[in-house]
């Protein structure tokens, strides 16, 4: 069964028009690219990091933006970009292509203004229906994401991430590579104060004393927050 939209028969989906495409790995938005004008995209636009990616969205306004969740040297910088592009447009549709599959992930991504998520991983069809629910302004998850989130928001499972918001799994995501409280205030265009306050946060929600315990959990939970 589709895990997707479900056109009449006979029916083809309408494809968007414009298309923004932001990720930092080439090989990802040459791949992009190809899939979307080969299925009928008039023009592709190309961002590899979210400063560019949200000012190519407020100057073309695309029809539908698929963006990556991390970044180099920016951590889960995509769950800001997402709420600052609906922010801007309320209206705007989102896929998240991303290489994670941990449902407090795509849970803060639908959250923060995703209309969809889909896996890297998962093939070149699948990347097509996601695109043609969302440009449909339908949700779109793989079947065992959906599970596994529905699940979480029911507190079936236990999840260490759940309780952080999306500022703060994006600190812990960049003190996973090592950063200092300086350098990801740097790189969150914050204050000092703010990631000592996140930071004081996380421990409380995590059950952690100390900056080591947190860095700790971040390396941990490394594989699903880059």
């Amino acid at each position: 069964m589709s895990e997707g939209r479900a056109f009449a028969r006979g029916a083809a989906p309408a494809r968007p028009e414009t298309l923004l495409v932001i990720d930092d790995h080439p090989i990802v938005m040459q791949g992009v690219r190809r899939l979307a004008e080969a299925a009928g995209v008039a023009r592709v636009y190309e961002a590899a990091d979210i400063v560019s990616g949200y000012r190519l969205f407020h100057r073309h306004r695309p029809d539908l933006v698929v963006a990556d969740l991390s970044f180099r040297d920016d951590g889960l910088s995509g769950l800001s970009l997402i709420r600052r592009i609906r922010a801007l447009d309320p209206a705007a549709r989102i896929l998240v292509f991303s290489m994670h599959a941990d449902p407090v992930l795509v849970s803060r991504a639908l959250e923060s203004g995703a209309l969809g998520f889909a896996l890297k991983d998962a093939g070149s069809d699948a990347f097509l229906e996601a695109l043609d629910a969302v440009q449909a302004g339908q949700g779109y998850l793989p079947h065992a994401l959906a599970t596994d989130v529905a699940m979480l928001n029911r507190g079936a499972r236990p999840a260490p991430l759940a309780t952080l918001s999306a500022r703060e799994l994006q600190i812990l995501s960049l003190l996973s590579q090592g950063k200092s409280y300086d350098a990801i205030a740097s790189a969150m265009a914050v204050s000092y104060r703010t990631i000592i306050n996140a930071s004081s946060s996380m421990r409380k929600k995590l059950g952690v004393e100390s900056r080591a315990g947190l860095v700790q959990i971040a390396v941990n939970r490394r594989n699903a927050l880059l």
